[in-house]
């Protein structure tokens, strides 16, 4: 008998033990989510989390640029800016300090060689091992492979 009340007890204890160490964070979609670990500070705020270029012309590149935030009570740099693929190109100041509080720029450009919607993540690395994502969104639409003709009637209006 004393050994299954010691059983009991010592599962109890356990069950009470994790659940102190268990924290709820809140991730981008702001559903909860039980994680065992120590959350680290987002320290990192885009003015947008997207942006929509709307409809551009084939072959005419395009760029927007990410306005970000130092919301943290810590100074941190930006690791690495990555695209989802070689036609996003993002540049950033790779040894820029941002402390609490400032303010930095991510620009990030588009080459639109490709005919059709688009919807591109870029990935934000910073303080070694946080990360972030916005996306770059919109459609491409085929130009015209000849120039329109020229309009013999506009003579008429220059005379």
């Amino acid at each position: 008998m004393n050994k299954i009340i010691f059983l009991s007890l010592f599962s109890i204890s356990a069950l009470f033990a994790q659940a102190q160490v268990a924290t709820v964070v809140t991730h981008n979609d702001n559903s909860p989510a039980q994680v065992n670990a120590v959350v680290q500070e987002d320290a990192i705020a885009f003015k947008e989390s997207e942006y929509n270029f709307g409809k551009i012309p084939q072959g005419k590149p395009v760029t927007h640029i990410f306005d970000i935030t130092n919301t943290g009570k810590t100074a941190y740099k930006l690791d690495n800016v990555v695209a989802s693929c070689g036609c996003t190109t993002p540049q950033w100041d790779k040894e820029k300090i941002i402390n609490p509080g400032e303010k930095s720029i991510i620009t990030v450009g588009y080459n639109a060689a490709a005919e059709g919607p688009f919807n591109k993540s870029i990935t934000v690395t910073y303080n070694t091992n946080q990360t972030k994502v916005t996306v770059i969104k919109g459609e491409v639409w085929k130009t015209p492979a000849a120039s329109a003709p020229t309009n013999a009637a506009l003579n008429d209006f220059k005379n």
